[in-house]
């Protein structure tokens, strides 16, 4: 007999309202993640389904990743928060699952901030609480058809993150009659000397205002002729910058798509702008650069920013409440593609989350732009094994070659000069005794950089995975050529050009890299560079 759906929801919210008992894969440190495939300095969970990164916060020496998790599957399910800390970004302790589903509905997406002054009453010996914002997804809602199952609501915790109360005001912004309505992030704001949330609706971002986090006042909305709209606008992160060389301030809004990525399925934009406490307003650059949409009938392409040219970087926001004394905004994204996200060829667990990177504000010829690079903390995973320089490689050159099981973790750093860019090619290629291979290179007579998996291993999962290269516009003619590539097992982060491209993709080989190989045209020269073998951290 099949159980009426109502009553398979209330089942499960009672369900989700005891004390589970924990899953010993939840809180055991340095596990040995052996299965093919598995990243070995990439965050992943435990074991089943994850997918976006929540609740990034700061405390007490306590970086806090929360994601959206399902713990009975290796597909999309009722969606929980997983939660693990780290001390350093890199090495993680799984705890107990944070949120649970209940009766308001599914857990997703969201954030969560230290509320020093304890604006909402939550805090305890004068201590101040973690805050969690949320959206509550309302799955017999969206089954009646109705636009209002998706709302903010929000939940606090005075042991460090460990345990969480749900506010008995829930929730705290509901739902006006938009479908996708969903993935609060919120920050100080210390010119307006008020809470700031910023969530997706649709085909735009709404602004509320609050003083205490439990009443929300709208502020304005962002979007809806900006930028690309090729998919459901998700996951915004709205924050302050400073930029690198001129010490103005600008604020930054980034805006994950599903779909309408560069090159397919889900990716993540940006705008850069001001903030006056209650509007976001582009920069003049990026007026410019992306031009109001036609609302008419044109064909013309939108035209958007990206954060990631990659096929696998979504979702990705920001930490809270980093120390001053640090400085830093540091950004992780879910390293995955809903195209293909729920076959991917992972058995005991699925998805990854990218290395946690450093943003950064910089002035270029079309204006402020990020920048990023991986954390400074993943030097202490790397140990130099091959330094390499040739004034001239015309052909190709076998960089390191290893037999031992496992030795795709590495990091590549190299520098090279283009004398005639319209001519010039280089390419990394990671092969394995299979003949499997994957590159990775720059076009020089397209000034992009691309990224091939189309003969990396598995492909036969999707075929939307494989479908060719993968390219990456460069910002300028700039001669000087600066990779940093890093490979764990099953994945590749590209960050060229000081860090102006970022290019992100998976790859699934039948057995793992044994080689490094490189290629050049003759006029790339000046060719230097080093090879890292990368430590696990499980």
């Amino acid at each position: 007999m099949q159980l009426p759906y109502s009553l398979l929801l209330l089942l499960l919210c009672c369900l989700a309202c005891q004390d589970r008992p924990v899953n010993e894969s939840q809180t055991k440190t340095n596990m040995s993640y052996t299965e093919q495939h598995r990243p070995q300095f990439h965050f992943t969970p435990p074991e089943k389904w994850m997918n976006d990164p929540n609740g990034m916060v700061f405390y007490e020496g306590e970086y806090h990743l929360f994601y959206q998790y399902y713990p009975d599957g290796t597909v999309w399910g009722p969606m929980h928060w997983g939660h693990a800390i780290s001390t350093d970004l890199l090495h993680w302790e799984h705890l107990p699952i944070a949120l649970y589903p209940d009766s308001l509905g599914y857990i997703f997406s969201g954030s969560a901030v230290v509320d020093w002054n304890n604006t909402s009453g939550f805090g305890v010996d004068g201590q101040p609480p973690l805050i969690s914002i949320f959206t509550y997804h309302d799955m017999e809602g969206e089954r009646q058809k109705t636009e209002t199952f998706q709302s903010q609501a929000i939940a606090y915790s005075n042991d460090k993150g460990r345990t969480w109360t749900k506010y008995e005001g829930n929730p705290v912004i509901s739902n006006p009659g938009i479908r996708d309505f969903r993935d609060p992030k919120v920050i100080w704001d210390e010119d307006s000397a008020q809470w700031v949330m910023v969530f997706a609706a649709g085909d735009h971002v709404m602004l509320y205002g609050s003083q205490n986090m439990k009443d929300w006042t709208f502020l304005s909305d962002f979007g809806r002729e900006w930028g690309s709209h090729g998919g459901v606008w998700e996951c915004p992160d709205l924050f302050p910058i400073t930029i690198e060389d001129t010490g103005e301030e600008k604020w930054v809004l980034l805006l994950s798509i599903n779909p309408g990525g560069p090159n397919g399925g889900s990716a993540t934009q940006y705008f850069v702008g001001d903030f006056d406490g209650k509007a976001f307003t582009l920069d003049p650059s990026f007026i410019e650069a992306l031009g109001p949409i036609d609302q008419g009938e044109s064909e013309e392409p939108e035209k958007a920013i990206w954060l990631d040219y990659g096929r696998d970087n979504y979702a990705g926001v920001t930490w809270s409440d980093i120390p001053k004394a640090d400085g830093r905004r540091i950004f992780i994204g879910w390293m995955s593609n809903w195209d293909y996200a729920r076959e991917v060829p992972t058995e005991k667990w699925r998805s990854a989350m990218t290395l946690p990177r450093t943003l950064s504000l910089e002035n270029t010829a079309q204006g402020p732009r990020l920048f990023q690079a991986v954390v400074s903390e993943v030097e202490g995973l790397t140990k130099e094994i091959k330094a390499f320089s040739f004034d001239q490689l015309n052909g190709e050159e076998v960089l390191t070659e290893s037999k031992k099981s496992a030795t795709s973790q590495w990091r590549i750093q190299l520098q090279a000069t283009v004398a005639d860019l319209e001519s010039a090619a280089l390419e990394i290629k990671l092969v394995n005794d299979l003949g499997e291979e994957y590159k990775i290179g720059l076009d020089g007579k397209t000034n992009r950089f691309y990224s091939d998996r189309t003969k990396a291993g598995k492909i036969s999962f999707s075929e939307k995975f494989a479908v060719g290269k993968h390219w990456a516009d460069r910002q300028g003619q700039n001669q000087q050529l600066e990779i940093d590539l890093i490979i764990d097992r099953s994945s590749a982060e590209l960050l060229a050009d000081q860090g102006a491209v970022a290019l992100t993709d998976l790859f699934f080989p039948t057995a793992d890299f044994t080689k490094i190989m490189l290629s050049a045209s003759s006029n790339v020269t000046n060719i230097k560079g080093k090879i890292y073998e990368v430590t696990g951290v499980w």
